[in-house]
């Protein structure tokens, strides 16, 4: 499995790019991975402010649906219309074309407290 060395990470899965002040957020291999086919990815918290931790929506798989933990606090901005149809993006393209949100960054430093790629990767084994 690959965890790119440019995104941060949490220990709920997800992954975080910033660019300038907007993040881009998804999950990683290793969760898409464990979750199996994704079928559905559902986000209706576009406009709304969130703090670090709080659901920001739910990744339907066959066999589960899952939470999706927002990794720093700010505001949901965009879901990726690409989901609606096709969510198995999620499954073949976790780091480019499967990401979920952007999202405007309340404190970029705030990024810099989640695992890097190698603390990441230490974690799931």
């Amino acid at each position: 499995m690959s965890y790119p060395a440019h995104l941060r990470y949490t220990k709920d899965h997800e992954w975080i790019r910033l660019e300038g002040d907007t993040a881009v957020i998804g999950i990683t291999e290793y969760a898409q991975r464990e979750l199996g086919d994704i079928v559905y990815v559902e986000v209706d918290t576009i406009g709304k402010t969130l703090e670090a931790g709080a659901v920001f929506g739910t990744v339907e798989a066959v066999k589960t649906v899952s939470d999706l933990f927002l990794p720093v606090a700010g505001t949901i901005t965009e879901l990726n219309p690409a989901l609606s149809g096709a969510p198995e993006l999620v499954n073949s393209d976790p780091y480019g074309e499967g990401w979920m949100v952007k999202m405007t960054v309340s404190d970029p430093a705030a990024i810099d407290s989640l695992l890097d790629a190698a603390a990441y990767e230490s974690m799931v084994g």
